[in-house]
């Protein structure tokens, strides 16, 4: 048997000891939790788990919710007896007492006048973006997932490489690599299935734009990428929406309505993050849309832009669900023989597209 290779005896004997070291002391319910969980993990035999357990002396009460939550977790019916005897041996010891968390800090919201400035600010930020950005391209992966059964069981259906050019404040797509095989001359909505574009700065624009009016609420303070944030919700009237979602095999087209969530940072009042949810898509095939899209500081030639990090577009037509997620890098400044040679990006850490709540200190203004 080769170095670092385990026997089925070895596997065994390393088990009685484990259970034998938990059997010579007093336990308390929490460690018993976390002895049954290994227990679990480790696949081992319910019945020399069983047996530890009737040997146990508590140092304080097991409730029958415990026992309950640890057969969920999957132990096996001879440990559960015992557990459940050890439940009335129990009954005279004292309850576990746990610290109750620490109450939640809650930091107050702006003041009108302030949210009034605050959302000038950003407003002026948001319209003045796509002008102040470079030309530039970028590679672009996308995704692509479905699941017919409509539980999130997601199966991946393909994953499409794109060279994007933002050039004059127009995107342009170049499909690059279908599942890794090189194609040519295929169009970015010749694609089929869900595909999306205006991730640099068309969405903004349409929810900033005084001809769209906007409805804007104060919604909380959020920490994002360990940066404070002023979180907004908004609202966007149908007949005031620029937002098409186009249904290839009907071939028809619906302008929705949509309402969400901006982010800014509370320093800069740039956007680092839009959620956005289409409203009255009832009768029509695709009955919903969502899409989240997260900003991050880029450097390009050595200036620092905001630009788009990550994205994740979500519909769903009858019971069947779909799923794009995409990701950017790679960003360069824009020439005529500018190419991009294609690497899978490594995922982005998901602490990064994680909310957290706002810690308290001092605003920033």
């Amino acid at each position: 048997m080769g170095r670092g290779c385990w026997s089925v005896r070895s596997i065994a004997v390393f088990i009685g000891m484990t259970l034998a070291a938990y059997g010579q002391r007093q336990m308390s319910v929490s460690d018993l939790v976390t002895f049954i969980k290994s227990s679990v993990q480790m696949h081992n035999d319910d019945h020399a788990v069983a047996s530890m357990v009737r040997r146990l002396k508590l140092t304080n009460r097991l409730d029958a919710g415990t026992v309950e939550d640890l057969q969920g977790m999957g132990a096996g019916p001879q440990t559960l007896a015992a557990l459940r005897q050890l439940i009335a041996a129990s009954d005279s010891l004292p309850v576990s007492v746990v610290a109750p968390p620490p109450p939640r800090v809650v930091i107050p919201p702006p003041s009108p006048v302030e949210l009034k400035q605050i959302l000038a600010e950003i407003t002026e930020k948001a319209l003045d973006y796509t002008r102040s950005l470079p030309n530039f391209i970028c590679a672009q992966v996308t995704t692509r997932s479905f699941d017919p059964s409509g539980t999130e069981s997601w199966r991946q259906e393909d994953k499409i490489q794109e060279q994007l050019s933002y050039v004059d404040g127009k995107e342009d797509y170049k499909v690059v690599l279908v599942n890794n095989l090189p194609v040519a001359n295929m169009k970015h909505e010749k694609l089929g299935g869900i595909t999306s574009s205006g991730e640099f700065g068309t969405m903004l624009y349409q929810i900033f734009t005084p001809e769209t009016r906007t409805q804007f609420d104060w919604e909380r303070w959020a920490t994002l990428r360990g940066k404070r944030m002023y979180v907004f919700s908004f609202r966007v009237a149908q007949d005031r929406s620029d937002y098409s979602i186009y249904h290839q095999p009907s071939g028809r087209t619906i302008v929705a309505a949509y309402h969400g969530l901006i982010y800014a940072d509370a320093v800069t009042k740039q956007i680092m993050r839009i959620k956005m949810d289409c409203d009255g898509l009832e009768a029509f095939p695709i009955n919903q849309v969502s899409l989240t899209l997260d900003y991050a500081p880029t450097r390009i030639s050595e200036q620092e832009f905001v630009l788009p990090m990550a994205a994740e577009v979500r519909s769903r037509e009858g019971r069947t669900l779909a799923r794009n997620v995409m990701q950017f890098s790679l960003y360069r400044k824009f020439g005529a023989d500018a190419t991009i040679t294609f690497d899978t990006p490594d995922p982005i850490p998901d602490d990064q597209l994680k909310e957290q709540p706002a810690a308290p200190g001092p605003r920033k203004r």
